[in-house]
């Protein structure tokens, strides 16, 4: 899964760029997000523009990831389309985490 990273404002901008993050792509997505977030310090934003599917495994991993932040440090959405959005919405992971319309506006608000 090709995810590309880069500092954003004191938090770190990551970027999915794949359109599907299902069954057969969760672990080596969990593994590249973990891998993305070990270090730094600031919140974390998961820019997910280019998602147009997230399964459970998508979900569990994006989860997971989120889990082992240090607990200073938030996980941002970002960018979320109609389908994805609504599995968030369905599963209450919209109450766990912030959710923003598109990167440049995560980037204000986490920096702020």
């Amino acid at each position: 899964m090709k995810l590309s990273s880069s500092p954003a404002n004191g938090a770190t901008l990551i970027t999915v760029n794949a359109d599907r993050i299902d069954a057969s792509a969760a672990i080596q997505f969990r593994d590249s997000l973990r891998e993305a977030t070990a270090t730094g310090t600031g919140d974390v934003i998961l820019d997910l523009s280019q998602v147009t599917f997230v399964d459970s495994s998508g979900l569990g991993a994006i989860v997971g990831a989120m889990k082992q932040l240090d607990p200073v440090r938030r996980m941002h959405l970002a960018g979320l389309t109609p389908d994805v959005d609504k599995v968030f919405r369905l599963t209450r992971m919209d109450t766990v985490f912030t959710i923003h319309p598109n990167a440049a506006h995560a980037i204000r608000r986490a920096a702020g």
